[in-house]
């Protein structure tokens, strides 16, 4: 098994036995939800944006291990960071899913997101690695409608 293939899956699985910031924020003065009716993610994105910045980031939901790893993942990766910054990142995480496939290319700046780039071989569960993303955008933008993968 490859050095990357392990550290996906070991990382895959401590975020969904201990997923990070997994609880309402009460401070939220953004939020949105997101489905995947494919395998049935719900999720639940809260922020706290101050001066352009994240100030706080977390999430609630019921989803399957790549979905709530994801989740996870990415308020862990935007935390503190000005929005001109999480545009970038969530840019680069979609491009790594989603971009042409090159040889061994994982977009610089991603840090442990880039353990995602193994869900590329499995088409299916692109949405489950990318619903949190988008509920993201979606609760930058305070939409009141659930944002879908489909």
């Amino acid at each position: 098994m490859s050095d990357l293939r392990e550290l996906y899956e070991e990382t895959i699985l401590d975020h969904t036995r201990r997923p990070r910031n997994f609880h309402a924020l009460p401070a939220a003065n953004r939020s949105a939800n997101g489905y995947n009716p494919l395998c049935g993610d719900k999720l639940q994105v809260f922020l706290r944006v101050q001066d352009n910045v994240i100030a706080d980031a977390s999430f609630l939901g019921a989803g399957c291990a790549i979905s709530t790893a994801s989740a996870s993942l990415m308020t862990e990766a935007i935390k503190g960071k000005p929005l001109e910054e999480v545009a970038v990142l969530f840019e680069r995480f979609h491009h790594l899913l989603t971009g042409p496939l090159q040889a061994s290319a994982v977009p610089a700046g991603l840090g442990k997101l880039a353990v995602f780039a193994g869900v590329r071989e499995f088409p299916v569960r692109v949405k489950c690695a990318t619903l949190a993303w988008h509920t993201l955008q979606a609760a930058l933008k305070n939409a009141a409608t659930p944002v879908s993968t489909e």
